[in-house]
């Protein structure tokens, strides 16, 4: 695999880092009913409880930023350009997360893989290619994925 430059238009990277502040919980209603994502099924009109955001989406939270997102490299695992996405730096990095990676001096989201004792950062989108890492780069996972958020197209 060749190494690709990370400043293309279109190339994965981070756009902006945010710290995340657990100072206020952020709690929504959250509906007593599995909503069926086949056929209809009568509406049952009532809040059971209310979620908390922050503890659903959040399991470390000194380990918590949220990064936004530009490029087309991971479409296919639903990270789309504009997407916030949730970066736990406490989550041990492992083959096939997706994680925030520092590749000589630039931020870039991708799939980690090891094959065959090699590792690359691979995208989700076949019109970009496989990062190899090799000795002979700057190389450093700031962080692992844990959650997309992104607005329905």
């Amino acid at each position: 695999m060749r190494k690709i430059s990370l400043n293309s238009k279109t190339a994965p990277v981070v756009k902006k880092i945010f710290r995340f502040q657990p100072l206020i919980a952020l709690e929504c209603p959250l509906i007593g009913s599995q909503i069926p994502a086949g056929f209809p099924s009568p509406a049952q009109d009532y809040i059971e409880e209310n979620l908390d955001l922050n503890e659903y989406l959040i399991e470390h939270p000194m380990a918590t930023y949220f990064v936004k997102v530009e490029g087309y490299s991971m479409i296919n695992a639903g990270i789309h350009p504009g997407d916030i996405l949730i970066v736990d730096r406490a989550v041990e990095p492992a083959h096939k997360k997706i994680v925030i990676a520092i590749v000589d001096g630039e931020l870039t989201v991708k799939r980690l893989r090891e094959i065959k004792g090699k590792w690359f950062l691979e995208p989700e989108n076949p019109e970009f290619e496989s990062i190899e890492i090799t000795g002979d780069m700057s190389f450093k996972i700031w962080g692992v994925v844990t959650y997309a958020i992104h607005k329905m197209r």
